[in-house]
């Protein structure tokens, strides 16, 4: 994480922006920054402190759990509460490095409905409770004059003979591993069998091999949509809130390739020796509620965690022409070819691939 990164210090619904977290707040809340925490800012920190009292640091990173470890095993741990990516929920639990979370202590749907019935499947574990489904997808802006038909799939980003320029593309095996064999013809079925086999590894890798002189590669959310508004790259892969936000507040015109694209599950865990335990708990109980995840989606389009939040879906908060539902990762028209992360392969798999990934940047 940046030492630039900025800090958001919020006390009662007013909040000041500072360059140091060395101010007292209640609660550090770490997120991935960009129009994601913003979403989240207004929907969850915001009326968590008018309720509270409460005073909130928003800090950015970039994913993973060396951090949240670090922090853990030197018995000094500033962070409250992360959003982390599923698979490294999984790990980081496994590792013993988050306190337990008591499901029954979840807010029930409006109607009255059990938080337990009520979240989707697959999207409340022993140390983590989901927020959000989002997506990995790529992009390309449509404004730009060239002369190829407007891409259509996976391949196509791979095909630098159609498609000639620089490609933009996550630092990191995950998602990138998949889309490499998806582009290879593997169907979305398919992909994890083949990527558990050292020969789908191989041929991972060898797919990368055709694109790699023509990849800039990103680590930041913010950094996609500035790479293509910049005329850097031709395609990217981003997530695709990300994208909506560059398109609905800014004015790009960016057009996302649904084909392929891997979705996933962000979550929220508590870190284990959080000075503040019963305020991240209280936290994270509101800010998954099915009014808070409703609200969150009218500024980006991820998916709630929560039926009861799903039938709430809206219109975009500062433009009623537009319907958020449509733009959603799980929109029928933007599902039909479509590929979950494989939590387990990863948090069994990541060191592994990630120091084969490295290897293979670095020859």
């Amino acid at each position: 994480m940046s030492g630039l990164t900025k800090k958001l210090i919020a006390i009662a619904g007013a909040s000041v922006f500072v360059s140091s977290a060395s101010m007292a707040a209640d609660l550090t809340v770490v997120s991935w920054g960009g129009a994601y925490t913003k979403s989240q800012v207004e929907a969850y920190h915001k009326p968590w402190m008018a309720k509270s009292g409460k005073a909130i640091v928003s800090e950015d990173y970039g994913g993973g759990i060396a951090e949240i470890k670090a922090q853990v095993e030197s018995g000094n741990v500033s962070w409250d509460i992360v959003d982390v990516e599923l698979s490294d929920a999984i790990r980081a639990c496994d590792e013993g490095l988050l306190e337990t979370i008591d499901h029954s202590k979840l807010p029930a749907s409006p109607d009255g409905t059990p938080a337990v019935e009520d979240f989707l499947p697959g999207t409340l574990h022993d140390c983590a409770v989901a927020n959000i489904v989002w997506s990995s997808v790529y992009v390309y802006d449509k404004s730009q004059t060239r002369n190829w038909n407007a891409p259509k799939s996976m391949a196509d980003f791979f095909n630098t003979q159609a498609y000639p320029g620089k490609r933009g593309m996550r630092k990191s095996p995950k998602v990138t591993m998949e889309f490499a064999l998806i582009a290879d013809g593997v169907p979305v079925s398919e992909v994890y069998n083949v990527l558990s086999t050292e020969e789908g590894i191989a041929r991972a890798f060898a797919k990368l091999d055709t694109i790699k002189d023509d990849v800039i590669w990103w680590e930041a959310g913010a950094q996609p949509p500035q790479l293509l508004a910049d005329g850097e790259v031709i395609f990217t892969t981003a997530w695709n809130g990300r994208i909506f936000n560059a398109v609905a507040s800014e004015g790009q015109k960016f057009e996302m390739v649904w084909d392929g694209q891997i979705y996933d599950l962000d979550l929220w865990v508590i870190p284990k020796g959080s000075k503040n335990k019963e305020a991240a708990l209280d936290f994270l109980a509101f800010s998954t509620a099915t009014e808070q995840l409703a609200a969150q989606a009218s500024w980006i389009p991820y998916g709630p965690a929560r039926a009861s939040a799903v039938a709430r879906i809206g219109t975009y908060h500062s433009d009623d022409t537009i319907q958020m539902a449509s733009h959603m990762p799980t929109a029928p028209g933007n599902f039909k070819n479509a590929l979950q992360n494989d939590y387990e392969f990863w948090a069994d798999n990541a060191d592994q691939l990630n120091e084969r990934f490295n290897a293979w940047l670095a020859k």
